[in-house]
Formats: structure tokens, sequence, C-alpha cells
């Protein structure tokens, strides 16, 4: 399968859309279901250094960035939407497009969880000039573009009732998913300084780890 962008419904719903409402909640299964904020506030603790700076980008509701302060992880956040109603005290929220953001200097970690595959390559490859002059890690969990992972969220999603919007919109999800080492590859981190890792998992997650070693 080659990579394919195909517009997601609830991008078009308004934020009090009762469809989208349903999509929202069923996208909290599925990171359930991936185990994607689990794998964030695993990996994080093993290659933070102390008062290291951590921004999640796309962060949405700011569930990932509730999980990890809670943790000790503190994370701002940074999304188009407005920030969350519930939203740490002292974190800071960042209402920008990821694509024209300047402040990723002022970061040491990225993370990027079911993000980037909303971006065409042409996109992440400017996305990527400008996440390698600034931190020196991201972490990002985005779909594994597999038949099987479309075959499974199809055998799964009427378990826990994923409505219209969902069904469509993770199909388009997977398709313009990752394999390998697309992404670091797209981004740039595939050479130089960076020491990066990729993996599948078997429910379909794409998951990268690229540290720049200084």
């Amino acid at each position: 399968m080659q990579r394919r962008l195909t517009p997601e419904i609830l991008d078009s719903l308004g934020p009090d859309d009762p469809a989208a409402s349903h999509s929202r909640r069923d996208l909290r299964v599925i990171n359930l279901l991936m185990g994607n904020h689990r794998w964030f506030a695993r990996v994080l603790p093993g290659v933070l250094r102390a008062d290291d700076r951590i921004l999640e980008i796309g962060a949405g509701s700011g569930e990932l960035c509730r999980l990890l302060t809670r943790r000790g992880m503190a994370t701002d956040g940074l999304d188009q939407v407005p920030r969350p109603l519930v939203w740490p005290e002292g974190r800071a929220w960042h209402r920008a497009d990821l694509r024209d953001y300047e402040g990723y200097k002022n970061h040491e970690a990225v993370l990027a969880n079911l993000i980037l595959h909303h971006f065409s390559d042409a996109e992440l490859v400017k996305l990527g000039q400008k996440l390698r002059r600034g931190p020196r890690l991201i972490l990002a969990c985005e779909p594994a573009r597999r038949m099987r992972s479309q075959a499974l969220f199809a055998a799964i999603s009427p378990i826990f009732g994923a409505n219209r919007v969902t069904r469509h919109d993770a199909n388009a999800s997977i398709s313009a998913g990752f394999l390998a080492d697309e992404l670091p590859r797209i981004l740039g981190l595939d050479c130089g300084p960076w020491k990066v890792s990729c993996e599948v998992t078997l429910v379909g997650a794409y998951r990268m780890a690229a540290v720049r070693q200084d």
C-alpha cells in the first residue's frame, strides 16, 4: 500500500456536533487499545534529561499532556483548537498550526500522537526541517499502513460502538500511515546525528523514537 491521504470527516465537524463528540470518545478507546499513551509514559523517563521541556503537537483534548504532567513530566500543548477546559495549571498551550510554529527550538522533546499521518510527504519534509533545528528528542505514534490493521479495526469497531465518522476516519488514517523507516526518512532523521528506532505493534501502532546524539 502506498501512502494515500483522504480527508477525514471529523476535521470538518463542529466541536459541538454529536457525531464529533462520539468520534472523540472512540479515539480515546482507540488510544487505549493501541497503548499509545502508555508507550509515551513508559519511554520518556528513560530518554528525558532533567529540566527537559516537552511539547505535544496536535495535542487536541490534552489527555496525553495531562497524563504525563501527573506523572512528573510537565508537558505543553500545541494545536489549532482552543486550550482544553481541563488543563494542567502552569502549562503552556500554543494555539497554532504545527506547520507554521516557530518555537520548536524552545523544547527539548516533541511528541506526536496520531497527528503526522494527516500531512503529505512534502509537508512532513518541511516540518522535519524545523524539528531538526530544535528538539533533541522526537517520539511519534502513528497508524501502521497495513491491510491487516484495517481488517482488525473492522472486526473490533462494532464491539466498542464506533460511529460512521470513526469507521471512515480510521481507514483513512491507516491508509495515510507509515511503515519501516518511512517516517524518519521523510523527516530527514535517517542520517546525521540522529539515533532512530521504529517498530510496528500487533495492534497496528507505528512507533518512532529519534534521539539526537549531542
